[in-house]
């Protein structure tokens, strides 16, 4: 069992709830053993409805508040918005300078993001956050010249010893979420905007999803990872 009390884990994902969906039973439970968790949102989300009544400002005024409500439910010390446009994330010297900052700011242990490698098809702001937030943990974060502007603001380089994708094709790391698969219910069910299903059935269907990984660490449920380990 991984020791998490008083290590600080940086969660950066694309849009409200993508960190809930993929990786929250996790995030609740390593909050619950002492970690500080920090969330980076990238988006605003201000383009997930159908609902031709509600502007765009209106929808991420909306996200805004249930990804609040969702981090609480969580755990989660900080959060931090970013407030990029939906849809519009590009890999690029200012997307990537915001994320080595953070990283930089809360010197993390442990990067939580999206595998931006997924087969076929997939979101272009999933694959962008993911891959940005790989490049600013390595190399960008840890080199002074990277970036160097920072050191003026006090903002040292920064190694990150560990980085955990949600959302991979060749997962190999499972985290039991057995005791904190409802809170993972709950704050994703916070995002009510985004909500098809009842809670209910959401719930059943989440269940099944994450009961196939469950027999790899002995538990009912658990939530897959690839895992990766930086030199230090």
């Amino acid at each position: 069992m991984i020791d998490m009390n008083g290590r600080r884990v940086l969660v950066v994902t694309p849009h409200p709830d993508d960190a809930e969906s993929g990786a929250g039973g996790t995030i609740a439970k390593w909050s619950g053993q002492g970690a500080k968790v920090v969330l980076v949102v990238c988006t605003n989300g201000n383009k997930g409805t159908s609902d031709r009544s509600q502007s765009s400002s209106d929808v991420a005024k909306t996200r805004r508040k249930e990804q609040t409500a969702a981090a609480k439910v969580l755990g989660v010390t900080t959060i931090i918005f970013l407030d990029h446009a939906d849809q519009e994330l590009e890999d690029n010297f200012k997307f990537r300078q915001e994320l080595v900052r953070e990283i930089r700011t809360h010197r993390p242990d442990v990067v939580i993001t999206i595998d931006p490698e997924r087969k076929w098809i997939r979101h272009r702001d999933h694959f962008v956050t993911g891959r940005v937030a790989l490049d600013a943990v390595f190399p960008y974060a840890r080199d002074h010249l990277s970036y160097s502007a920072m050191l003026e603001d006090g903002l040292e380089p920064h190694k990150v010893k560990e980085v955990y994708l949600w959302g991979s094709d060749e997962p190999d790391v499972f985290i039991d979420i057995d005791l904190t698969f409802g809170k993972k219910v709950d704050a994703l069910y916070c995002h009510s905007s985004q909500m098809s299903l009842t809670k209910e059935a959401g719930s059943a269907r989440l269940k099944n999803r994450f009961s196939q990984y469950g027999y790899k660490v002995h538990a009912e449920l658990a939530e897959p990872f690839k895992r990766l380990e930086l030199r230090t």
